[in-house]
């Protein structure tokens, strides 16, 4: 099967696998696990920030922010499609007890205006705001570093926390040419994902100030994040951080391919094409164009009524080159039934 679900469905490689096989450990609750340490060493170079703190997941990572900064009483400003919103159980208000205000957006790219606009201090009946988020890429579109400049500028002004889900920021930074650490700078606080893109089984890092991560550190431990020995998936995380980077290029190219492959079709209507995802609509059932690709051994989901593509280290010059010859070639009729 050519699998294009999620980056999330990638495995390690030889080489990883290795490298876990082989790493040192200890128990990161005491901070002895010194493969888990150099990783976020080698965070905090890659982001600038003064320190990092290995979480979970990405979920984790966006959470713990929203319960340091936000709280009972307090809004965060975030775009209608941000993952905050969508895709993590609404612990942003069941455990962050954060209101979020979701904002019209540009396919997740929130507009400083708006943002502004949004923005309100002390009332005695109202929530007040104090942060707002970002996500880069969302939706694999890549965020303007201006745009991201500008909404920092307008948190300085109205003294407000900036989080930034960077979930996918390295392909963000692979496409656009902008160093990590340069969007890392239009934030207070970020998160970057391991699992995805980069190929590793598990884990995001959070990074912030070192006085912000001592207390991320405490709520880790509390959401039941305090892990004993990960050295093992430290090391896959310093592995990926050194050799998954650059390849990430090849997923964009790959992404390139099958997207022109589907605009030439008369029955595909792409909503959005960048890094590693396609968006696409049609005026045919989506179940039942999944289920013809299925049929033919290639794998895709349905997302908000849109097939949803996402290549990774997962598919191959070779699984990009049939799928597109499949595109090609498939009957519509197929989608009727």
């Amino acid at each position: 099967m050519k699998d294009f679900r999620s980056d999330t469905f990638t495995q390690p490689t030889e080489g990883m696998r290795k490298a876990m096989y082989l790493a040192e450990t200890g128990d990161d609750v005491y901070r002895e696990d010194a493969t888990a340490e150099k990783l976020q060493r080698i965070a905090e170079e890659l982001t600038g920030k003064e320190e990092s703190l290995i979480v979970s997941s990405g979920c984790m990572g966006n959470l713990i922010p929203l319960m340091i900064k936000g709280g009972r009483g307090m809004e965060v400003l975030c775009a209608e499609e941000a993952h905050i919103v969508r895709h993590e159980i609404g612990a942003v208000s069941s455990l962050a007890g954060t209101l979020p205000v979701a904002i019209p957006s540009d396919n997740g790219i929130l507009r400083p205006e708006d943002v502004e606009s949004n923005i309100h201090g002390y009332a005695y009946d109202m929530s007040e705001t104090a942060i707002i988020e970002t996500e880069n890429t969302t939706s694999g579109l890549v965020y303007p570093l201006s745009t991201l400049r500008s909404i920092k500028d307008i948190a300085e002004k109205h003294n407000l926390w900036v989080h930034l889900d960077g979930a996918r920021i390295f392909n963000a930074s692979v496409e656009s040419g902008v160093p990590v650490k340069d969007y890392a700078a239009t934030s207070d606080d970020m998160t970057f994902c391991l699992s995805k893109g980069l190929g590793c089984p598990a884990f995001s890092v959070l990074s912030s100030t070192k006085e912000f991560i001592k207390e991320a550190r405490r709520l880790r431990k509390l959401l039941g994040g305090g892990m004993r020995q990960i050295g093992i998936f430290a090391a896959a995380g310093i592995y990926a951080l050194e050799n998954n980077i650059a390849r990430l290029k090849e997923d964009h190219e790959h992404r390139a391919a099958i997207s022109e492959a589907l605009a030439s079709t008369g029955w595909a209507d792409i909503k959005i094409s960048s890094t590693n995802m396609i968006f696409f609509t049609s005026r045919y059932p989506m179940q039942n164009i999944i289920k013809a690709f299925r049929q033919r051994g290639v794998l895709f989901l349905e997302d908000a009524g849109m097939g949803r593509i996402v290549t990774s280290l997962n598919v191959t010059d070779q699984d990009t080159e049939d799928t597109v010859r499949i595109i090609k070639e498939i009957d519509e009729k197929e989608f009727l039934s």
